[in-house]
């Protein structure tokens, strides 16, 4: 059971989704500001949803596939996914209601 947002890289992202019923993809950068901004959030998330949500954080400047297959162009962007299934997509740092707002439904 996953209660914190785990590092993925490119290699292990497709395991990661095919794992986790449900799932949020943090593409993120170290020297990136929003993107530090919203890591709490997503830990918060990850720990209050442990069991039905999986976060993963995946460092841009090290992965570049995945986001490039998902046309990741801003970050923070969170990918989320559902069965293995892109379905939503938030770019940039925003307030933890307005992602609760997304997950509700993937987690109902």
């Amino acid at each position: 059971m996953l209660d914190a947002p785990q590092d993925i890289t490119d290699a292990d992202f497709p395991a990661f989704i095919a794992a986790n019923k449900v799932a949020v993809i943090d593409c993120w950068a170290p020297w990136c500001g929003p993107c530090k901004r919203i890591a709490p959030i997503l830990e918060e998330l990850a720990k209050e949803h442990a069991g039905k949500l999986a976060v993963g954080k995946l460092n841009t400047d090290e992965n570049s596939a995945t986001p490039m297959k998902f046309g990741v162009m801003s970050i923070p962007t969170l990918l989320f996914f559902k069965d293995g299934r892109l379905v939503n997509q938030v770019v940039g740092a925003v307030p933890k209601p307005e992602l609760v707002r997304k997950l509700e439904p993937l987690l109902a």
